[in-house]
């Protein structure tokens, strides 16, 4: 059975940080590509970072270049995402996704696994 877990979630002020977790379990993590997608209330799911199978490519959402950090620990099979100087426009629920492809999405419906989600919150 595959399992995604997030972690790491909760309530900061803006300007504060949160690191997120992504525990993976019951797939061959590093032939994943690995992704981290939000939801806001009222809005669609959308696409915020992925990893290549490596951890040598990596790709964001436009909004939180030079803010988040998105790694994996391949060994661990966790892929993690830092956020600093969080807005509360960050303000969501943060899933993490696999997709065992050989190309790039920024396409929720292409990855093939899901997380529950991890809500983070941030204060004005």
């Amino acid at each position: 059975q595959v399992q995604l877990v997030e972690s790491g979630g909760g309530l900061v002020q803006a300007g504060g940080s949160l690191r997120l977790s992504c525990a993976a379990s019951g797939l061959t993590f590093s032939s994943y590509f690995m992704g981290w997608f939000r939801q806001a209330p009222g809005k669609e799911r959308e696409f915020v970072a992925t990893i290549s199978w490596s951890g040598a490519s990596t790709y964001y959402l436009d909004s939180v270049k030079g803010r988040f950090t998105i790694w994996r620990d391949n060994a661990e099979s966790k892929v993690y995402l830092q956020m600093n100087s969080l807005k509360p426009e960050d303000t969501a629920v943060y899933y993490c996704a696999g997709r065992r492809g050989s190309r790039w999405s920024l396409n929720e419906y292409e990855y093939d696994y899901w997380g529950q989600g991890t809500q983070v919150t941030v204060s004005s």
